[in-house]
């Protein structure tokens, strides 16, 4: 694994998950939210996205985490790993939910300057309703997605113990 992809509907942990997969195994990490977000929550022109998504993974080793097809053809053509937290609806709905009430309460900012509010996080595309516009797709479409990249190892992580054993079976984490 030198080149891995992390993906996942929303509130799965992608980032979390590929965060600390970067860091056990001391390359670097990629988030596609950071780059598709920009100032006032404006989405990213596409050649620009698709840009930053193709410098980052001209790389020799790197994880990269998120589900935007817009640079599915960059990014899971130079991976050779693709990791799938494909978790229980409950378990992610939980942890969406979770995760938007900390966001607003604290005000965290997320990318730049941005900041989930309670309006936003119950917009179309905030991530509650997200969730339920996209769990049940990806679930249906990702198989048949990774089987057209043959050459990506599959790892399908079902819960969050599964996981979190896998993860601490790549390795000790970097100093």
């Amino acid at each position: 694994m030198r080149r891995i992809i992390v993906i996942g509907t929303t509130g799965s942990g992608k980032t979390t998950f590929a965060r600390a997969l970067a860091a056990r195994l001391g390359v670097p990490h990629g988030e596609q939210d950071a780059w598709n977000h920009g100032p006032g929550w404006q989405e990213t022109p596409l050649l620009l996205f698709r840009a930053q998504v193709a410098a980052f993974t001209a790389a020799d080793t790197w994880v990269m985490d998120g589900n935007y097809s817009k640079a599915r053809d960059l990014g899971w053509a130079r991976a050779d790993t693709l990791v799938w937290l494909d978790y229980p609806a409950p378990v992610v709905f939980w942890r969406v939910l979770t995760r938007t009430v900390r966001r607003v309460a604290t005000r965290q900012e997320l990318w730049n300057g941005n900041r989930e509010t309670l309006r936003s996080a119950l917009q179309p595309d905030g991530p509650v309703r997200w969730f339920f516009r996209t769990h049940w797709q990806r679930r249906r479409d990702t198989p048949a997605q990774a089987a057209a990249h043959p050459h990506l190892t599959l790892i399908r992580l079902r819960t969050p113990t599964q996981a979190a054993a896998w993860l601490r079976a790549q390795g000790s984490p970097a100093h």
